[in-house]
């Protein structure tokens, strides 16, 4: 990917970090978006020193104007947008339906699906001459977890504009597809977990008897954002160990 430019929301930790690493590893300059700076800043260091090209921005994607703002400034520091990663969202969980307060589902629902359409409206026109964009929708936009129906209904509706995204702008040589990686080990996951056997149970249902490393789950993004997927749009593709089997 030398040469090229992307950027990648979510990116100061877990999956989106790992996925910022290793196009950078590649020969991509990447923009780290985050809504916190901190750990923007803290991928950022990690490229810089590995040798890569990497730039931290800002960003709230809830916000129309934080999202214009900072795909703005990737274009204005690098010329140009080649692929985008849209990674960042909320987490909402051990909530049935009727016990969920509906602030807390359009909270949801507003961050991880609007949050997505707006890092597409803006990404889209600039791919001139072909791109890629990958949402990562999780095993919850293909399947539902229980007691999630914000996230899930976010998470399929992620899939939907892929699809449709992936439909409307392959004239232009543009692929849109989703990675939807099952529970992988990030540190925001194994904080939740401590103390708790939700390690155990998520291995015990995956058919690889293990859960994925953001490293793994990155690797699903950035293989389609590459060459190697040419041929591959509208795709929801599982990374989770065969637990979708």
């Amino acid at each position: 990917m030398t040469g090229k430019v992307g950027l990648v929301t979510g990116a100061g930790s877990g999956i989106g970090r790992a996925a910022a690493l290793e196009f950078a590893r590649s020969g991509a300059a990447v923009a780290v978006l985050d809504i916190d700076e901190s750990t923007a800043a803290e991928t950022t260091e990690m490229i810089r020193k590995d040798g890569g090209t990497a730039l931290s921005v800002p960003v709230d994607i809830a916000d129309e104007h934080s999202v214009r703002a900072a795909v703005e400034r990737t274009v204005a520091a690098y010329g140009g947008l080649d692929f985008a990663v849209n990674n960042a969202g909320l987490a909402s969980h051990h909530r049935q339906l009727d016990q969920m307060p509906l602030d807390e589902f359009e909270r949801v629902v507003h961050t991880n699906l609007t949050g997505t359409f707006l890092c597409m409206k803006y990404e889209l026109p600039l791919l001139e001459g072909g791109g890629a964009i990958v949402n990562v929708a999780s095993n919850g936009g293909p399947y539902a977890i229980p007691t999630a129906p914000a996230y899930v209904a976010a998470k399929h509706g992620i899939v939907g504009l892929t699809k449709v995204a992936a439909v409307d702008y392959a004239p232009d040589g543009i692929r849109v597809n989703a990675a939807c990686p099952g529970p992988t080990r990030t540190p925001g996951f194994e904080q939740v977990a401590a103390g708790t056997d939700m390690i155990a149970m998520q291995e015990a249902i995956t058919s690889l008897g293990r859960m994925a490393t953001p490293q793994e789950a990155a690797a699903a993004a950035v293989w389609l954002c590459s060459d190697d997927a040419s041929y591959i749009t509208g795709v929801a593709l599982s990374v989770d160990g065969g637990r979708r089997a």
